[in-house]
């Protein structure tokens, strides 16, 4: 499963980057992908927004057996 996640993170990761952050993954426990965001991205105003309407939207629609992401 981390590697099907990592799948998706990677395809997000040129968006993130082009604003000067980064995506990385914690942990995937029972249908939780625990993400860290860097750079710009872990004290952007936005990361809320970026979390839940991109990353966690993209996962959701790829892998099913995601639940929720949460940022650590």
């Amino acid at each position: 499963m981390r590697r099907k996640i990592n799948a998706v993170l990677d395809e997000i990761r040129p968006y993130l980057q082009s604003d000067g952050g980064d995506v990385t993954l914690v942990d995937y426990v029972d249908g939780e992908v625990k993400v860290r965001l860097i750079g710009a991205c872990s004290g952007c105003p936005s990361s809320t927004a970026t979390l839940k309407n991109g990353i966690e939207r993209r996962l959701k629609e790829a892998l099913p057996e995601v639940e929720i992401v949460t940022s650590v």
